[in-house]
């Protein structure tokens, strides 16, 4: 569909890391515990999946799903289905096997890449289809003289070709897959260099599952730029110590968190040890920047404060949206300010008849610009609800509407305020509610429920606690003593993510 159009060159990510092979083969790509990837050995690696693929059938605009372990066979095969011309649908393995069924059947995924542990704990899913285990071609040979071009076959990527589908939560308890391309990926590093002026010294995490949407911009954001990534084993993602020692042992530059997360981590950094940081990038959820003081101002003492920058994104407008540095006047306001646009975005603050509401008044937050989506997945009648024409913007031009609630301050910046309707962020997950509630209705022995979050928000400045949870209270079909709370769990637990 039209879009309003990138204003930076477009250079596809895959171009960009097959360039810093050429430039520096010997220089490390990843770390995954002990093992160490350089920039050759990946390139060699991914063109090696791409040549399998390719021969498998893999082509522009196929969905190959990726189901694989945390590792740096994880970021080899991504690339190597980007490498190949297709786009990659992640398939966590913690996911229970009825979402994970939904995404394969949805997404028409023909082809996966696996490993040996994902396959064995999805036999019956897996197993019909063709399947590509990226461990056993870490030394194939990348197949450079492929008559077909099958090598590389994807390294220069047409910018509206499909890169990814991310599947996020529904509201009538289907997830639906959010279409990203080339372009909305590209643009993403070119709209944000300015501002952070990342380099081949810089030392990235790879923190997050890459069924959620930061993951994108940690892996290629470090790959692009010619960094090191770490990967962070999935066991340690939530033990903040394990985390903090990780962090000092690699010399981490650029850490990449949801508010939460960072807030439990720098329980763990009394001694504000982590001099090595220079951008903390907070995404994935609102962040209460009180909750950052008593840290940033024992880390400024120090000489050891990074630079703290809120960005606030979501999955339809790729990645990110907004960026805003946190000085120390920021640090003690009570309000949630997410910044201007990048570069090549615009942020409307909207009535429900698209007007632009007045300074300090409350509106929907609209997206517009070279970020935004193709729409999703085989769902055009929600694509053309959520992907509405641009009033304001060049003809052809489409606003995202995301569904929260902001004002626009005097100064220009934006407040954000919350949601419009049940779709919440819990630790920088996207949930809806009625996704939830529509599962347990599903379930004989429900007759009605409702489900809700309690608890406070994403720390505060006394203790950095999060203990917010969610919660869902039931009616039982007969009546208040029939109720069975653990096989409501167990029912959950098969159909939705933990």
């Amino acid at each position: 569909p039209p879009r309003l159009p990138s204003t930076f060159a477009y250079e596809p990510v895959t171009a960009r890391i097959a360039a810093q092979a050429c430039a520096r083969p010997e220089a490390v790509a990843l770390v995954d515990g002990d093992e160490h990837v350089t920039y050759a050995q990946l390139d060699a690696w991914s063109r090696a999946i791409a040549h399998e693929l390719r021969r498998l059938g893999a082509t522009a605009e196929t969905r190959v799903g990726v189901a694989m372990q945390r590792s740096a066979a994880l970021v080899a095969s991504l690339l190597g289905v980007l490498r190949a011309g297709a786009a990659y649908v992640p398939l966590d393995p913690s996911y229970p096997a009825g979402r994970l069924a939904h995404i394969v059947d949805d997404a028409q995924l023909r082809l996966i890449v696996t490993d040996a542990p994902s396959l064995a704990q999805h036999a019956a899913l897996f197993g019909s289809r063709p399947t590509v285990d990226a461990v056993t071609l870490r030394d194939a040979a990348p197949a450079d003289d492929a008559g077909d071009d099958a090598g590389d076959a994807g390294a220069y990527p047409h910018p509206q070709q499909l890169a990814y589908v991310i599947y996020t939560s529904g509201s009538t308890g289907v997830p639906k897959g959010v279409g990203i391309t080339h372009e909305n990926v590209a643009r993403l590093f070119d709209a944000t260099q300015s501002r952070f002026a990342f380099d081949a010294q810089d030392v990235w995490t790879l923190f997050h599952s890459y069924a959620f949407d930061f993951s994108v911009w940690e892996i290629f954001g470090a790959l692009v730029h010619g960094a090191r990534l770490v990967i962070v084993p999935h066991w340690s993602a939530r033990e903040p110590a394990a985390i903090h020692a990780l962090l000092r042992k690699e010399r981490v530059t650029v850490l990449n968190q949801t508010p939460s997360a960072f807030v439990q981590l720098i329980q763990a950094d009394d001694g504000n040890t982590l001099d090595s940081l220079r951008a903390v990038i907070f995404g994935g959820e609102r962040l209460e920047p009180a909750s950052l003081a008593r840290w940033a101002e024992g880390a400024r003492r120090r000489g050891t404060l990074p630079a703290l920058v809120n960005m606030y994104g979501i999955t339809e407008t790729t990645v990110h949206v907004t960026h805003r540095t946190l000085d120390e006047a920021a640090l003690r306001e009570g309000r949630s300010v997410i910044g201007a646009p990048l570069d090549d975005l615009t942020l409307q603050v909207l009535d429900a008849d698209l007007n632009r509401v007045p300074v300090g008044a409350v509106g929907e937050l609209y997206v517009g610009g070279a970020g935004l989506a193709r729409g999703y997945l085989g769902r055009a009648a929600l694509s053309a609800q959520r992907f509405v024409p641009d009033p304001y913007g060049v003809p052809g031009a489409r606003l995202y509407r995301s569904g929260d609630l902001a004002r626009r301050l005097p100064d220009g910046d934006i407040e954000y305020l919350g949601r419009n309707d049940d779709q919440v962020k819990l630790r920088g997950f996207r949930i809806e509610l009625g996704e939830i509630q529509a599962a347990l209705r599903a379930h004989p022995e429900v007759r009605d429920v409702a489900v809700l979050v309690s608890g406070h928000g994403n720390g505060d400045a006394n203790n950095g606690n999060d203990n917010r949870r969610l919660i869902a209270y039931v009616v039982p079909r007969g009546g208040p003593d029939t109720g069975d709370a653990g096989r409501w769990q167990t029912w959950l637990a098969a159909r939705l993510p933990g």
